[in-house]
């Protein structure tokens, strides 16, 4: 394949070669997105085989925890192949990366359980999401930087948009396979034995990305700054100690993809958290719902890519963050009355009290589930909140027991941590819904999309992809412009997955910490309304515009 100069303009659309170069990028990432999800939406699964040792809650936290740990480490893996890309060269790198990704999750697939090797199954489990987490950290801006650098000038923002709907089709991948898998097994083989077949298939992913990413050239400008002698002896040193560096991986986070991070997390991880645990949709309608929106939104990406090489990548970004932190509680709100009717009725008309002396009522703010509530208080609160219901803390006569009332009606509490039939039936019988109540929006198939309550809850999903995709589109190409080629892949990895890993990767649990520490079932909503707000302060006063740069520079 021929090598290409990365200002070179032309009339015409993609070359042959450029074409290819994005299709072997983009399609590698896919897979490791895909198999980094496998892990998220089979968390119950995994956790019952794994972690069989403990009660289901104890098991589901640890699950999360594992699911986390990929995240936490992603910064990691930035730092270090990052690095590797600088000295040695992107094809390298991110080759290297996605042998790691594809070979952990295969390995999932074929890791014997609890109950046939003990401690040793979750100990290389999270070893597994470990090494999983670090490719991760690595082969983003492996892709990003790769692409574009063998973009034409004015053409950086529409190229390098293919490689941000990786992570969306990634996603959507995994939804499929796992959904068809399941009809394919039924739930109770699928339980058993059929979940390892999704990890399984990613052998097959991982062998047609490392055929097609072998066939890749070096990218043209770092091979120039190669062979003229340019290169990094220290990435890490020059990107991070040196302070007119440092600065702005610093302000690449604050004012970009921290408030990147929470908008996109929220349009598709927590929208689903939120169908599914707190209004109650079944598991099927849910990932069928944001697949749905997902199918429809994921060619925006390519849309606002390119139109950042118009206009910019920074108003498009800060517009996207803006919208995001403007509406996020009116999207939501309606979701709740297109999706659960009567329960958005129930949260307007039905009042609900926990009544407590203070003293013997805790924070409930319990963001990655490893505590144990035993005050009544503090159980009571905990219950209410897991099934959905508001309610408000009053204060008691000091020394007296816990009381709930419904409506104005005391319910007699027993200190139970998980079921409380008369809090349940007294609820229900005021209004709120029960599972499986007619009112919640239902597939009961795929295209199932054309009535009403359907269609409205995919289109206010729908809204949120588009947040994503504004803020998403663009960014690849606005950080690999922001940073030198000799330092480029450390430099712009580092502030991606501390924003995507950390800030992005914690708020699914962090968010329900918080409506459950709150008994609002919207509040949740403030972590990424705070940080997409901090962002767009932070980008319009100290973000330059970089759609012009000259990347060709060392």
């Amino acid at each position: 394949m021929s090598t290409m100069t990365a200002t070179s303009a032309r009339p015409a659309g993609m070359t042959k070669d450029e074409r290819f170069v994005i299709l072997a990028s983009s399609l590698g990432t896919v897979f490791e997105w895909y198999d980094f999800y496998l892990y998220g939406s089979l968390a119950g699964i995994i956790g019952a085989q794994f972690f069989s040792d403990y009660p289901p809650a104890t098991r589901d936290i640890f699950a999360l925890l594992a699911f986390a740990a990929g995240f936490l480490v992603r910064p990691f893996g930035a730092i270090v192949f990052g690095r590797v890309g600088d000295i040695v060269g992107r094809k390298y790198t991110f080759l290297v990366t996605i042998l790691i990704m594809g070979l952990s999750t295969f390995i999932v697939g074929l890791l014997p359980s609890a109950k046939t090797i003990g401690i040793a199954a979750p100990i290389i489990l999270i070893s597994l999401r470990l090494l999983q987490g670090l490719a991760l950290g690595g082969e983003y801006g492996g892709a990003a930087t790769y692409v574009a650098e063998h973009a034409p000038q004015g053409k950086r923002g529409y190229y390098t948009s293919f490689i941000q709907t990786t992570a969306t089709l990634g996603l959507f991948l995994s939804l499929l396979v796992i959904l068809f898998t399941r009809t394919f097994t039924g739930e109770k083989d699928f339980a058993d034995w059929g979940w390892r077949i999704p990890f399984l298939v990613s052998v097959l992913l991982l062998g047609i990305s490392v055929w097609i990413r072998l066939r890749l050239n070096e990218s043209p400008v770092f091979q120039r700054m190669k062979e003229e002698g340019k290169t990094s002896k220290a990435p890490l040193t020059e990107a991070f100690a040196t302070w007119s560096n440092a600065k702005i991986v610093i302000l690449a986070l604050l004012g970009l993809t921290m408030g990147q991070a929470v908008i996109w997390y929220t349009g598709q991880f927590y929208a689903l958290f939120f169908l599914q645990s707190i209004l109650k949709v079944d598991g099927y309608t849910a990932n069928l719902l944001i697949a749905w929106s997902l199918l429809l939104g994921t060619g925006f990406f390519l849309v606002f890519g390119a139109l950042s090489d118009k206009i910019g990548r920074k108003p498009i970004i800060l517009a996207g963050c803006l919208l995001g932190a403007l509406t996020l509680f009116p999207i939501f709100k309606m979701i709740t009355t297109n999706a659960n009717p009567a329960l958005e009725k129930a949260y307007e008309t039905v009042k609900v009290q926990v009544v407590a002396d203070p003293a013997g009522c805790g924070d409930l703010f319990n963001p990655v589930g490893t505590r144990v509530f035993t005050a009544p208080c503090d159980t009571a609160r905990a219950f209410l909140a897991q099934s959905s219901v508001k309610y408000a803390t009053v204060q008691g006569p000091a020394g007296s027991p816990v009381k709930v009332t419904v409506n104005d009606k005391d319910v007699p509490y027993t200190d139970a941590k998980t079921s409380n039939p008369a809090i349940t039936a007294a609820v229900q019988a005021a209004g709120y819904p029960k599972p499986g109540d007619a009112g919640i929006v239902k597939m009961s198939n795929p295209f199932d999309v054309f009535r009403p309550q359907v269609a409205a809850t995919i289109g206010l999903l729908f809204i949120l992809v588009l947040y994503v995709t504004m803020v998403y589109g663009p960014i690849a190409a606005m950080l690999v412009e922001l940073f030198p080629t000799r330092i480029r892949y450390t430099s712009m990895s580092l502030p991606y997955h501390i924003g995507n890993g950390w800030f992005g990767g914690l708020l699914p649990a962090t968010a329900f910490a918080i409506t459950a520490s709150t008994g609002d079932i919207y509040s949740g909503l403030w972590y990424p309304i705070i940080f997409a707000a901090i962002t767009v302060v932070v980008g319009a006063l100290f973000i330059p515009e970089t759609k012009d740069v000259d990347i060709t520079k060392t």
